[in-house]
């Protein structure tokens, strides 16, 4: 599954592809419609189900200065739970999804195509959910690549915290 040396791995962001190296993640490099990068048109279009989609979000605190932002995993059938298990883990009274100029500010990374691999200075939370999946779809740091892997590879990054609870299912309250 790894394509370090492929021409592939120029689809990537360079951050990204260098941190998948420096790590040694296993991954496939899948390219991808810059129309298509946002989960739900990705699965869609590409027939990938939708529990298999890995979403990377940038969340920010509120109302703290300076406030603290995180990366956090979860599968695209879950609902991130930012007022509950997110300020908890950021220990924080409020926090938010950050806007997309935060975003790329803290990430160098565009909406539909974050990833918590090359992401430097932030804590990384994955769902546990994510890790029950035998493999996982994730950004490639920009709009054009997504990244197929193991989700244990994962835990080759720094920073990185598997969280019991990060995500509800979609359905629940």
């Amino acid at each position: 599954m790894t394509n370090h040396d492929d021409v592939s791995t120029d689809l990537l962001m360079p951050t990204v592809r260098d941190a998948l190296a420096r790590h040694g993640i296993a991954h496939e490099v899948l390219p991808c419609a810059d129309e298509l990068s946002d989960t739900a048109a990705f699965c869609a279009h590409y027939n990938v189900p939708l529990g298999q989609a890995a979403n990377s979000i940038v969340v920010t605190s509120r109302k703290v200065e300076p406030s603290i932002q995180a990366v956090c995993v979860v599968l695209g059938t879950a609902r991130l739970d930012v007022n509950g298990k997110v300020r908890e883990l950021l220990g924080v009274k409020r926090a938010s999804f950050a806007d997309a100029e935060l975003t790329v500010e803290r990430t160098g990374m565009v909406i539909g195509g974050v990833t918590p691999i090359g992401t430097e200075g932030l804590p990384i939370y994955v769902d546990s959910a994510v890790l029950e999946q035998p493999e996982v779809i994730m950004g490639g740091g920009n709009r054009t690549s997504k990244l197929r892997l193991l989700p244990r590879e994962l835990a080759k990054l720094p920073g990185v915290e598997v969280v019991q609870g990060l995500a509800k299912a979609a359905e629940e309250g």
